[in-house]
């Protein structure tokens, strides 16, 4: 199996293209700064992905940056710090102050040359419309949780956007689902017998961070410690 053999990647966006892990931090730190012990950065993000994929659970239809707002009360409570629904409601929306990976806006470019590109995410559309700004490139679908009416790794996620693709003439052989999340994303896709490309981003941390733990080890055909990598593995295959 080649890169080559495909003509569309679906991605995973936060935790993939944009640097979500970063963004929550940094949006957190208001909270995180009036507690007694300082926590650190795999324990903040570990606690954050407790309660949101409990919340996504609980409330699948509830825009994710309105979700986000919950996460940020459900930590604040755990941490024992009291907070106005103002701040909750602000950290949400911080979303699109989250930064992309240094390596996401040219490797698309790229890519976008060789393949349809798609999103698959667990946002909301205005979210994402911040975040797609930063990644510079038109995708030739957008599918996100709140189109769907749930969060990966629920099976309907991956139907949906099967079914859309299907309209549009592609079928699973012509994808490659590329992402970091092992949790959201490959063992959904091993679900749907999607190959997979996982992009390690964390390969340099322990845990999963802002992830819950996937059980077993999902499969997946191609691995690469960044956007950059993969691109750099096409150009090769394309030149023999």
């Amino acid at each position: 199996m080649q890169l080559t053999d495909f003509k569309m990647l679906t991605f995973d966006c936060y935790g993939t293209l944009i640097d979500w892990e970063s963004g929550m931090v940094a949006g957190l730190a208001p909270l995180t700064e009036r507690l007694d012990r300082k926590l650190t950065r795999n324990e903040i993000l570990e606690a954050h992905a407790r309660f949101e994929s409990s919340q996504q659970v609980q409330t699948p239809t509830r825009r994710y940056q309105e979700l986000l707002a919950t996460v940020y009360r459900r930590l604040a409570e755990e941490w024992g710090v009291s907070v106005g629904w103002d701040e909750c409601v602000a950290y949400g929306r911080s979303i699109q102050n989250w930064p992309a990976f240094p390596d996401s806006v040219e490797a698309l470019r790229y890519l976008k040359q060789h393949y349809k590109l798609v999103i698959l995410s667990n946002v909301d559309n205005e979210s994402f419309a911040a975040s797609n700004e930063k990644l510079g490139v038109a995708f030739d679908a957008i599918y996100t949780a709140e189109d769907i009416g749930s969060y990966k790794p629920a099976a309907a996620n991956f139907e949906y956007m099967l079914t859309m693709l299907k309209g549009l003439g592609y079928e699973k052989s012509d994808i490659l689902h590329t992402a970091e999340s092992l949790f959201h994303d490959h063992a959904p896709a091993n679900r749907h017998e999607l190959s997979s490309c996982w992009i390690y981003r964390r390969h340099r941390q322990e845990g999963f961070g802002a992830t819950m733990t996937p059980g077993d080890m999902p499969r997946y055909d191609f691995r690469f410690n960044s956007m950059a990598e993969m691109v750099e593995a096409h150009k090769l295959e394309s030149s023999k």
